[in-house]
């Protein structure tokens, strides 16, 4: 019996994706093409290589990229306040905090940081850089 009412129909998103790029062309002159793999991508895990061909691509992932945009806004917040004390950064510490939270949801547990406020600045610099 075939019901077609209670099998969803199979997607294949990276696949579907690929074909697109393909289709557009961004499949030709890619960096090593027609050259044999590394013996080193035959063996051990396999979640290991998928990190070092990434990262010789120059991916970031999303937490990374956050974690910088943190650090650099946490070193401009403490520029600022050494040039004046009297500064409110009320709504730019409830942004920075959002992307702190945004942050360790996508970060390695060892990676997970505290939030921020107005006297924890200079201490938080340093934990983000």
């Amino acid at each position: 019996m075939n019901d077609n009412h209670s099998t969803p129909q199979y997607n294949d998103l990276i696949g579907d994706i690929l074909k697109r790029h393909t289709e557009d062309g961004g499949m030709e002159n890619l960096k090593g093409q027609g050259n044999p793999l590394p013996k080193e991508y035959f063996s051990g895990d396999t979640f290991q290589h998928f990190q070092k061909i990434a990262k010789d691509a120059g991916y970031k992932p999303h937490w990374l990229k956050l974690q910088h945009e943190i650090r650099d806004e946490l070193n401009d917040m403490s520029l600022e306040l050494q040039q004046d004390s009297a500064i409110d950064f009320k709504e730019r510490i409830q942004k920075v905090n959002e992307k702190i939270a945004e942050h360790n949801k996508h970060c390695p547990p060892p990676f997970v940081k505290g939030t921020v406020n107005m006297q924890s600045i200079e201490t938080a610099k340093k934990f983000w850089n």
